[in-house]
């Protein structure tokens, strides 16, 4: 399971014309599930995410934790593409929908995150704060 987490002032998911989620200030995250992953990772990744601290203290260190902002969450099957063998990606790593939903409904429930369209193409707004952008691989 892979996750990139980017610190937002806000973020939006839209289908079509209509909008599935909006948050405030705070985390969006992209989440690849892969073959063989376990509610035991999701788990543990969603905490893992909910915990960390990349938010600015008053001294401008990234110490502070998520406290009252919120997370919105995208599956992304293409974070787990392979490209190293020419240039167009290989997908065997990703789990396929039947595995991979339940595992994104899980992780979404513990982080506390607002969720996207499984599996539906979904415009994306963001304005990224900082930027700050973290890679969590389990």
């Amino acid at each position: 399971m892979r996750a990139v987490v980017q610190r937002v002032l806000k973020a939006s998911v839209s289908t079509g014309e209509a909008e599935i989620s909006r948050i405030g200030p705070g985390m969006f995250v992209l989440l690849g599930v892969a073959r063989g992953d376990s509610t035991e990772v999701a788990t543990k990744l969603a905490r893992k995410v909910a915990a960390l601290r990349i938010f600015p203290d008053s001294e401008g260190r990234l110490t502070e934790p998520l406290g009252e902002r919120e997370i919105l969450c995208v599956s992304q099957f293409t974070l787990l593409g392979d490209a190293s063998r020419g240039n167009r990606p290989g997908f065997q790593r990703a789990a396929p929908g039947e595995e991979a939903e339940p595992l994104y409904d899980l992780f979404c429930a513990e982080a506390g995150a607002r969720k996207g369209a499984f599996g539906e193409d979904m415009a994306i707004e963001l304005v990224l704060d900082g930027p700050v952008t973290i890679e969590i691989a389990m």
